[in-house]
């Protein structure tokens, strides 16, 4: 099987690896756009047509099903992407993770971009799944684009803005950025508070990686044995992974078990 996964950044690691895990026979795609990220910044219209050209690209190699391994993206752009590609190429959306995190009870925080955050698709998620608790949201300027570049000082920053906006009695953060996740044990060493209960994080690969699989009727086979292929795609131009992705373990998983070729 051959799964695509797309973002503006290197935020598709987390999903990949999580793909790779559990299933390590399945050739990727990996499609990105170093062109044109940041998306957070720019207007809806904007980021649809980026990420329309991000994701014709991963098509372009017969994917059976492709990721949007970006909440911003998806809160902007999933039906329209939907649309163009469905019912030939299933197209799985990356939500965040409001509904497990308020199932806990709260307080909750949302950490994303400023695109997201107040956006009415989350709103929305909100108004759902979160009633009776308190939630808080919580933009983050820069921290993608950050962890995009494994810039460690704007990290550092970004991390510190958002854990000044983030209330001391919260219990959980839900990382609403897929970029986010690589820099998770950071953001909780920034927000938890001593003495008061381990914070709990929520993020989203693991949980889009299973629904892919299962929208294509695959089940997990982690002990699965093959020659995986592990395509890069950089702005539609083919590439092997950039330094700034093996500065993750998510990025060294992908490059130690399926070497770009």
């Amino acid at each position: 099987m051959k799964i695509a996964l797309m973002d503006s950044g290197i935020g598709l690691l987390p999903a990949a690896a999580a793909v790779r895990r559990l299933r390590p026979d399945a050739d990727l795609v990996l499609s990105w756009d170093p062109d044109g990220m940041p998306w957070g910044p720019r207007t809806p219209e904007d980021i649809t047509e980026r990420a329309l050209a991000v994701a014709e690209a991963a098509a372009a190699h017969d994917p059976d099903v492709l990721i949007v391994a970006c909440n911003t993206a998806s809160v902007h752009s999933l039906p329209v992407m939907r649309a163009r590609f469905e019912p030939d190429l299933p197209v799985i959306g990356t939500v965040p993770a409001i509904k497990p995190a308020a199932a806990g009870g709260g307080p909750v925080a949302i950490w994303a971009t400023p695109a997201t955050t107040g956006s009415p698709y989350q709103r929305g998620l909100i108004n759902q799944f979160a009633q009776g608790v308190t939630v808080t949201e919580v933009p983050c300027p820069g921290l993608a684009d950050a962890v995009h570049h494994a810039d460690e000082p704007a990290i550092d920053a970004a991390i510190a803005a958002a854990a000044a906006l983030t209330p001391d009695d919260v219990t959980t953060v839900v990382l609403g950025c897929t970029n986010y996740e690589l820099v998770a044990e950071r953001i909780r060493a920034a927000v938890q508070k001593p003495g008061l209960p381990p914070l709990i994080l929520h993020g989203s690969a693991g949980a889009v990686a299973a629904q892919a699989l299962r929208r294509i009727g695959a089940e997990p086979a982690p002990e699965a044995v093959a020659d995986p292929t592990l395509t890069v795609l950089l702005s539609g131009r083919e590439a092997e992974l950039p330094e700034t992705a093996l500065t993750y373990e998510e990025g060294r998983l992908l490059q130690a078990v399926t070497p770009a070729r």
